[in-house]
Parts: C-alpha cells; sequence; structure tokens
C-alpha cells in the first residue's frame, strides 16, 4: 500500500505496475545501483518479475542501468537507479498523451452526427455507418434515429470531454 507521504518515484511506480513496481521501487531508493538479484532478495519477488519491472520503468525512463563486470561471476550484470529527477518529466508527458486522445475524441465528437435505436445495451452509430446499415441497428434490428434525447446526451458527451480537457490544461498550465 502507498503512503500518501511516499516519494512520488515511489508512489508513479505503484501506479504502473502495482505491487511488484511499489516494492521494486522501494528497494531502489534504499539501495543506489543495486543489481536485479540485491533487488530480489529484498523484495521476496521472483527475478524474472524483478527483472520484468525494471525493464518496464528503464524503458518509460524511469530507471537507468548501468552495465557492470561482476568480479565474483565474471559476467556482466546491470546496477540499477532510480531517476527521480525524471518523474515529473514522465507525468508531464502523460498527460500530454492524454490531452492530445482526448482532443481527438472530441475533434470525432464534434465532426459527427451520431443515431440511436434506444436500446441503453447498443451504441450510437455515425450518420454514415447508419446510411450503409439502412438505418437498422447492426445488435438489434430497431430502427436507427436520432432524436432530443440522443442530442442532449450527445452534447453532454462533448461538454464532458471540453471540461476534462481543460483541467487538464490548467494543470499543465497550457
Amino acid at each position: 500500500m502507498v503512503d500518501k507521504y511516499e516519494d512520488p518515484f515511489v508512489k508513479i511506480a505503484a501506479m504502473i505496475g502495482g505491487d511488484e513496481y511499489l516494492k521494486v521501487a522501494r528497494s531502489l531508493l534504499k539501495t543506489e545501483d543495486a543489481t536485479d538479484e540485491e533487488i530480489a532478495s529484498s523484495t521476496g519477488l521472483r527475478i524474472n518479475m524483478v527483472r520484468r519491472v525494471l525493464y518496464d520503468l528503464f524503458g518509460k525512463g524511469l530507471i537507468t542501468g548501468v552495465r557492470v563486470k561482476d568480479d565474483r561471476k565474471g559476467w556482466f550484470v546491470y546496477r540499477w537507479r532510480s531517476r527521480r529527477d525524471e518523474v515529473e518529466n514522465f507525468i508531464e508527458n502523460q498527460k500530454k498523451k492524454i490531452l492530445d486522445r482526448l482532443q481527438k475524441r472530441l475533434d470525432y465528437e464534434n465532426s459527427s452526427e451520431f443515431y440511436h435505436c434506444g436500446n441503453e445495451d447498443c451504441s450510437r452509430v455515425t450518420f454514415e455507418d447508419s446510411l450503409d446499415l439502412f438505418f437498422k441497428c447492426p445488435s438489434c434490428g430497431k430502427v436507427l434515429k436520432r432524436d432530443n434525447a440522443d442530442i442532449k446526451r450527445h452534447e453532454k458527451i462533448r461538454k464532458n470531454f471540453s471540461k476534462k480537457i481543460d483541467t487538464i490544461k490548467i494543470d499543465m498550465r497550457v
């Protein structure tokens, strides 16, 4: 479980992958330049799980790995170190990706006209797809139509996307 006073590096790691990531992140903060074997013994996790977590965190730019030759064994091992200074950049990049996806979805919502059969289990269909389907729902076969309730629901969806985009922009100070 993540403590609210926990280091941001540990919080982000836990959000990315759960308990295993949390244990590995805490271990990395306790021991700089730790090997995967050292991390596995300090966390109680299997070595392949530790390596999977390390490679994922490395791929996200949250840790670094330096290859060194192990004097006892004679082969190369990686020494892992947290990059706590990169946590803010990682968060900002994730916000940018989310903002971009939300903006694309809002653009799609704004440029499309949707039709619906009235059945809650069925999804909305764009005008173009409705034409191809001869205005029959592909799920239940009912007639697809566009009434005031659908228009209001669509407007509510667009407003929610706009509100979320504005919230993220304010948070990012864009």
